[in-house]
């Protein structure tokens, strides 16, 4: 196959080129910088893209935005957030709808923010939105896909958890304070957490280029969602370190920013990959603690 994949440059999008690579795929990054040799450029603010690239293509993965929990949300990140995701996807389905031999198939990012605050509900796809910021934001960066999905192609709008990785993101946050024994539960702890390991979460998008059956939102999780509570417990018994501290909410709020904290850190999804798993999809890492030993493992 020959895939467009944007946001190469992430956590997932490094390692998702790797493994198309490695099965033999012939793969197209498509970045904002000077291209190098096999890449293609685009600049989603001005409009600008390079549809030659497109043309032709097996499929296109759209990984790309702005990072939503690495900085506070003032007004002005909240609208780099929310436009970093708009602004693109709108781009490129609008491109992809006026080829003259477009992808098969388009697998947009998304994110299980879609659902909002639920408390202990389990949730599915066929779930109703929530409410919040991230919900207002996945809901724009999901129906930017409709030009695609209007012009025949196939789309996908994956709802990615919270994806685990001693390389980046949330968990490699956390460890260098769990390796010296201060890691502990946020706030309550009962907020529910849906997590995927990376090495599941490149499955699944490798699974949704190739399974015909799905379209529309396929929520990328672990089928074994936990509190975090029970997260924290998890990743103190992996590095044999206790986790007795606590991080007050209110803590939180002041390190983060109160929406920030109450939206990403303090709020939970019991999301369930319900589609993924009808669809045959077998995970790697079902179950937290069997994940955490092999993304912890000695040279993993």
């Amino acid at each position: 196959m020959r895939v467009v994949v944007s946001g190469s440059s992430g956590l997932i999008g490094r390692a998702l080129v790797e493994a198309l690579r490695d099965r033999g795929d012939e793969v197209t990054p498509l970045v904002r910088r000077s291209p190098a040799a096999g890449e293609a450029t685009w600049d989603p603010p001005t409009g600008s893209i390079d549809a030659g690239a497109l043309d032709g293509a097996d499929a296109v993965v759209h990984l790309a935005g702005a990072g939503i929990g690495d900085r506070r949300w003032t007004p002005e990140r909240r609208r780099e957030i929310l436009a970093s995701r708009v602004e693109s996807t709108s781009l490129l389905s609008r491109t992809l709808a006026g080829l003259a031999h477009p992808p098969a198939v388009l697998v947009s990012a998304s994110a299980v923010g879609y659902y909002g605050d639920r408390g202990a509900e389990e949730l599915t796809e066929d779930s109703t939105a929530g409410t919040g910021f991230l919900a207002d934001v996945c809901r724009a960066w999901e129906d930017a896909t409709a030009p695609a999905a209007d012009a025949g192609l196939r789309v996908v709008r994956l709802r990615s958890g919270v994806v685990l990785s001693p390389r980046g993101g949330a968990l490699a946050r956390q460890l260098p304070l769990f390796r010296l024994g201060v890691g502990g539960r946020l706030g309550t702890g009962r907020q529910w957490l849906s997590w995927i390991s990376l090495p599941d979460e490149v499955g699944a998008v490798l699974h949704t280029l190739a399974e015909p059956s799905l379209r529309g939102p396929v929520n990328a999780t672990a089928p074994g969602p936990v509190t975090n509570r029970d997260f924290t417990a998890a990743l103190g018994r992996a590095l044999h370190r206790p986790t007795v501290m606590a991080v007050p909410g209110v803590a939180l709020r002041i390190a983060l920013g109160p929406a920030l904290a109450a939206e990403m850190v303090l709020a939970g999804q019991r999301v369930l990959p319900a589609r993924l798993t009808a669809s045959g999809f077998r995970f790697a890492h079902a179950r937290l603690d069997e994940a955490l030993a092999a993304l912890l493992a000695p040279g993993a």
